[in-house]
């Protein structure tokens, strides 16, 4: 079995817990004191992407991650000569890193731009979704990128008022489209979610009729992290109860004798809220096509300019019919996240053993991807989702999927900043301590190493205060301010291996631009071994 390094010594970080392949713990809090490369990142932003200590040290890699067949092994290629990119012109030779323009888009008739490849993945019905959203949401806005808002959130809402289908009020999934829009200034969108419940309930009708054309749609097929429906944990049994009546099915029965018996006796209870599965009365691909294709069709008549689909690790007929029906019904992007994708609530046995892992499927995603436009069908944009946290990662979840993935989804990398800056909110301002979730009661020294005032602690925060003016920059969450230093610092180290690579715009970059580091990961992938690509032209060079 594979083990990911716990610590680096270079940058000076740690996981708390076991970490994955992304870099994170495998299990993230949301009063963690520090430090992975994710949490540090949000700090001291930049600064992350080289060795720590300067003028004291020397550094050298380990270079024993080229094992396997995970993203990890996958090698980013570096040219000595070169420069391409649309519209992009080298005065002289003369040019730097920071010349990459990371700008990008997505979607057929109407493209939605984007200033960085990255989107949130979906933070929906679970708790730690709605008590940091300001944070994630802000914090989207404000550096130009997408936001999901997740499944089931108007269906758990105590004070949503919904009846025969129709929503009169939903005060939670207002507060999440309008915390979006105060800070959207023409990059990025909103998206929601749509499950089968959300549909019921006519979440759609009610977003088109309050947000008209300033929301997007995400239709929801499934997740890297689980192949059933949406789950939350609920301990109170009369919001049980009251959630079984919304239509959810509760694990185990709030209303049944066991429980209230329980109840009466003072144990401590816990239920699991689950969504339903989708398309479970068809049974071909005939069935699902034309099932899709009308409620495609009647988002469109309800006035929806964008319509995204969410797709999950399941197998290769699944991936295809994602990306058939997607491409025929003109949809603006497909997700296609891999197992074992992040999770609030998702079964732990299923989490580790179900799916497509992310590189496998991503690779299926660019072969078939190919197979259509072989065919004359233009296959639809995608983003690629599994466990990206790092620089590194994005280029090669982007190239594995060039040219049609342009973005890559990042759930738990983008939702640390949010905690991290909470907490610090919170012991920095006492009077915001509840208000923003903060679970600390001073600074850990991880942090008060750098200062105790946001401008300090922050290397983000007088970019940020240069985009938004002075007064501006106060109002906003630290989490926002922490995640727009952790976008900054993934975008530059980016611009950094795009530079290396000669690409000086998202659209130049080429699947040669990485290879496999080990020739299992080679067959796998198709891609070349490292040493084996661009081995006929140095030969060449030789022989001439």
């Amino acid at each position: 079995m594979m083990q990911w390094p716990k610590s680096n010594d270079a940058l000076g970080t740690i996981n708390r817990g076991n970490p994955a392949e992304s870099g994170l713990c495998t299990l993230c809090r949301a009063d963690c004191a520090g430090k992975c490369e994710t949490w540090l990142s949000s700090l001291r932003g930049r600064d992350t992407l080289y060795p720590r200590d300067f003028g004291i040290i020397t550094a050298g890699a380990e270079n024993t991650l080229s094992q396997g067949c995970c993203y990890s092994a996958l090698r980013i290629q570096g040219y000595h000569y070169g420069a391409f990119g649309e519209s992009f012109k080298a005065p002289k030779g003369d040019v730097l890193f920071t010349d990459v323009n990371l700008e990008t888009s997505f979607g057929r008739k109407q493209p939605v731009k984007c200033r960085y490849p990255f989107v949130t993945g979906a933070l929906g019905s679970t708790a730690i979704a709605a008590r940091y959203w300001d944070s994630f949401a802000s914090g989207s806005a404000l550096c130009g990128i997408p936001i999901v808002v997740g499944e089931n959130v108007v269906g758990i809402d105590r004070k949503a008022e919904i009846a025969g289908g129709k929503i009169s009020k939903a005060p939670e999934l207002d507060r999440r489209i309008e915390t979006y829009l105060r800070y959207y200034d023409g990059y990025g969108a909103i998206l929601v979610q749509l499950n089968v419940e959300d549909a019921r309930n006519g979440v759609a009708e009610y977003v088109m009729d309050k947000f008209g054309d300033k929301v997007a749609i995400e239709l929801k097929w499934g997740q890297g992290a689980k192949d059933i429906g949406g789950e939350i944990a609920v301990k109170d049994i009369e919001y049980a109860k009251f959630l079984q009546q919304r239509g959810y099915l509760l694990d185990p029965d709030p209303s049944g004798e066991a429980a209230r018996a329980a109840a009466q006796n003072g144990q401590a209870q816990h239920f699991a809220r689950h969504s339903r599965l989708g398309y479970t009365n068809l049974h071909s691909y005939a069935e699902v096509r034309k099932d899709f294709l009308t409620a495609v069709k009647r988002l469109r008549k309800l006035g929806f300019k964008h319509i995204t689909l969410k797709t999950g690790a399941y197998g290769m007929e699944g991936l295809a019919m994602a990306m058939r029906l997607a491409a025929d019904a003109d949809l603006d992007l497909l997700s296609v996240d891999g197992a074992g994708g992040g999770t609030g609530m998702s079964p732990w046995d299923m989490m580790e053993h179900w799916g497509v892992p992310s590189l496998q499927l991503h690779t299926k995603a660019h072969e078939y991807a190919t197979l259509l436009a072989a065919r004359g069908i233009k296959p639809v944009d995608m983003s690629f989702g599994g466990g990206f946290a790092r620089s590194s990662a994005i280029f090669k979840g982007l190239a594995l999927g060039a040219p049609f993935a342009k973005l890559i989804i990042m759930g738990r990398a983008m939702m640390i900043p949010g905690f991290l800056g909470s907490n610090i909110e919170g012991v920095l301002k006492p009077a915001n301590k509840a208000k923003v979730n903060g679970n600390w009661d001073e600074l850990p020294k991880s942090v008060s190493q750098y200062g105790n005032t946001p401008e300090s602690i922050f290397a983000g925060y007088y970019s940020l205060r240069d985009k938004i003016g002075t007064q501006a920059v106060k109002e906003v969450p630290f989490g926002a301010i922490a995640m727009w230093t952790l976008v900054d610092k993934l975008a530059a180290g980016l611009q950094q291996f795009m530079a290396g690579c000669r690409r000086f715009t998202l659209k130049e970059i080429r699947r040669e631009d990485i290879a496999a580091g080990n020739y299992e990961l080679a067959r796998e992938t198709g891609l070349q071994h490292i040493c084996d690509a661009r081995d006929e032209a140095a030969k060449s060079i030789l022989n001439s």
